[in-house]
């Protein structure tokens, strides 16, 4: 029989540090040719996206997909979904409510690159966006590096005040209001954008050596967080795929069209966690990630969480399908 998880459920299982573990492991297992992953798709219709990103851990004994609606007319999309099944017997394992695991994975996947690319010593942040998955973000940063303080930057005040309170108890840094996004970046380690930003909110005059940049709300060609200028300065640009960038990265995409950049060249991060590419060789040294989300990330976080969620008995069963017979 399968199992169905809601929000509460995962919740009571999914830490940032097993998000942190389950994310890395994807990219290893991405990097050694033990795992499928797959771009995401979208229907397209004049009142939103149905968007559908598939994958396969085989040696999890997982295959399956995340899928959700994002209406136009809505802020942000939910009731997103993870569908497990069991690659020996092909029966459904689990669905899996992934709104909270979704926002998890994709803090997590900035919190591995993070990890790699940044000055070890790295304790500012400047955080452009202070909505749903600007959370997820900062507690990953937070996990990765001795964050002692959060220069937060979003327009909207009333959600920034209450962003920055809660934060800087959750997570026990000093999380402040930025008077504005240039006061966000300057002086900043790690610098992450977590915005719906259709054009730059962070520009290449705020850029300073030893940067660290998380580029992660334009998952659409259509969407633009920093300008031309930013990845002009960076020494090394990071994606989730090439094959995703190439399709999603609005921010990307002006370099490329201009001869600037070639897609052939960015360096993908399964090859940056597995050491097979160049990291940061210099305190000076600019980096830059451009996260788009990947499939196979939230298919691993989702085998974790059913896991967990089974040894404490979590979850409905629902009289279809069967069990992943191999975690």
């Amino acid at each position: 029989m399968a199992y169905y998880l809601t929000e509460a459920d995962v919740r009571q299982v999914l830490t940032m540090g097993v998000a942190l573990e389950a994310v890395e492991h994807a990219m290893k297992s991405l990097a050694a040719a033990k795992a499928v992953d797959m771009p995401r798709q979208r229907t397209r219709l004049p009142t939103g996206n149905l968007n559908i990103l598939q994958g396969a851990a085989p040696e999890l004994g997982v295959v399956g997909y995340k899928a959700y609606y994002a209406p136009k007319l809505s802020d942000t999309a939910r009731h997103r979904h993870v569908y497990l099944y069991d690659t020996a017997s092909g029966a459904l394992s689990a669905i899996i409510e992934a709104d909270f695991l979704g926002m998890m994975r994709t803090g997590a996947a900035s919190g591995l690159a993070t990890r790699y690319l940044s000055r070890e010593e790295s304790a500012q942040v400047g955080l452009f966006g202070a909505g749903w998955q600007a959370r997820g973000q900062l507690e990953a940063l937070c996990a990765v590096r001795n964050i002692g303080k959060a220069k937060v930057f979003s327009r909207n005040s009333e959600k920034l005040q209450n962003f920055c309170r809660s934060m800087s108890e959750e997570l026990e840094i000093d999380a402040v209001p930025a008077e504005s996004a240039e006061a966000a970046a300057r002086g900043s380690d790690i610098v992450t954008t977590i915005t719906r930003a259709a054009s730059p909110v962070f520009r290449g005059e705020w850029v300073e050596a030893g940067q660290h940049i998380n580029a992660v709300g334009s998952n659409t060609l259509t969407r633009r967080e920093i300008d031309a200028d930013t990845v002009r300065k960076c020494d090394i640009v990071v994606v989730d795929s090439r094959d995703i960038a190439k399709n999603e990265s609005g921010d990307l995409l002006p370099l490329v069209e201009g001869g600037y950049l070639h897609w052939e060249t960015l360096v993908e991060l399964k090859d940056a966690v597995a050491g097979r590419a160049p990291l940061r060789t210099s305190p000076m040294q600019i980096t830059l990630f451009e996260s788009h989300g990947m499939a196979v990330q939230d298919l691993f976080v989702a085998a974790r969480v059913l896991l967990a969620a089974r040894e404490r008995g979590l979850g409905v069963k629902l009289p279809i399908g069967g069990q992943i017979s191999r975690l």
